[in-house]
C-alpha cells in the first residue's frame, strides 16, 4: 500500500508586521544588488563627473559674469548633485523590467503580501541606493571649494532622500508597464535628458528667454535643483537668484512640498498600475 507524503505550506496572514516585512525585504535586495554591482557604482559617476571638473573647469573662466562671480564648478554642484541622484533613482527601477523577463517579479507577486508594500520597497530600496550613490560627491565638496558643515551635510542629504524616492516612483511607474529592457532605457533617456537640461542645473534660471523659462518652470526637477543650490550657496554666502513665478519668489519650503506630493502621487500611480497589469 502505498503512501502519499503530503507537505503542508503555512501561508502568513496578512498583518502589518508582514507588510513592513515585506517591505525591508524588498528594500534589502536593492541594497545588496547596489553593494554586488561595483561596476554600476563606477560608471554611474563618470557623468557626473565629467560634468564636474571637465565641464565646469572649462567654462569656468567664460561664465564668471552670469553665474554671479562664482566659479562654474560650485555653481553646478547642487544640480549635478541632483542630476547624478535623479538618473541613479530613475534607472533603479529597470530591475522591476528585468524581474519581469526572468519570471522572477510574478513569483513576487503571488507573495501572500500587498502590492503595494512591493513597490513601497522598491521605491524605498532605489531612494537608499540613489542617495548612497550622492554621498560619493558629498565627499567632493572640498574640491568644488564648498567647506563641508554639519548642516548643510544633513539638508543636502535629506533633499537627495526625498528627489531620489520621487525619481524612482516615476521610474517605477514607467517600468509597470514596459516589458522589455531596451524600450524601458529607450523611454526614460527620452524622457530624463530633458528634464536634466531645462532644470538649470548648468545654468542660472534667472533671465532666461520666454520659451525656456516657461518650459524651466514646467520642469519638476527645477524645484529640486533650486533648493539644492540655495542651501549650498547660500553657505557661502553667495546671493543667486531663484525661481520665480511672474516676478514671485517660490519659497523652498513650497518647492520640497512640491516634490514630496510629486513623489508621493507617482507612488500611488506605480501602486495601481502595478494593481492593474499584472
Amino acid at each position: 500500500m502505498s503512501t502519499l507524503d503530503v507537505v503542508r505550506v503555512v501561508v502568513p496572514e496578512r498583518s502589518y508586521r508582514n507588510e513592513l516585512r515585506a517591505v525591508k525585504i524588498v528594500w534589502l535586495r536593492e541594497l545588496i544588488r547596489f553593494r554586488k554591482d561595483r561596476l554600476g557604482m563606477v560608471t554611474s559617476l563618470v557623468q557626473p563627473l565629467l560634468f564636474l571638473f571637465v565641464l565646469g573647469s572649462g567654462l569656468s573662466s567664460v561664465t564668471g559674469a552670469s553665474t554671479g562671480g562664482v566659479d562654474l564648478r560650485t555653481f553646478i554642484y547642487p544640480g549635478i548633485l541632483c542630476v547624478s541622484v535623479m538618473f541613479t533613482a530613475i534607472f533603479s527601477a529597470a530591475t522591476i523590467v528585468w524581474d519581469r523577463e526572468f519570471g522572477f517579479l510574478r513569483e513576487m507577486l503571488v507573495a501572500p503580501v500587498r502590492r503595494s508594500s512591493i513597490v513601497v520597497g522598491k521605491c524605498l530600496g532605489g531612494a537608499t541606493v540613489a542617495s548612497l550613490q550622492g554621498v560619493i560627491l558629498i565627499v567632493l565638496m572640498p574640491l568644488v571649494d564648498v567647506p563641508y558643515s554639519v548642516p548643510v551635510i544633513l539638508g543636502v542629504f535629506g533633499l537627495m532622500l526625498l528627489l531620489a524616492f520621487a525619481m524612482t516612483a516615476f521610474g517605477v511607474m514607467l517600468a509597470a508597464r514596459i516589458k522589455q529592457m531596451p524600450s524601458f532605457m529607450r523611454l526614460t533617456q527620452m524622457i530624463v535628458m530633458p528634464m536634466f537640461f531645462i532644470s538649470g542645473a548648468l545654468f542660472p534660471v534667472a533671465n532666461l528667454p520666454g520659451w525656456l523659462a516657461v518650459l524651466n518652470r514646467l520642469d519638476p526637477i527645477t524645484y529640486a535643483v533650486d533648493p539644492m543650490r540655495k542651501l549650498v550657496l547660500g553657505h557661502l554666502d553667495i546671493d543667486v537668484p531663484g525661481v520665480t513665478w511672474f516676478g514671485w519668489h517660490v519659497p523652498v519650503g513650497l518647492e520640497v512640498l512640491m516634490i514630496a506630493v510629486l513623489g508621493l502621487g507617482m507612488l500611488a500611480i506605480a501602486i495601481w498600475e502595478f494593481a492593474e497589469t499584472e
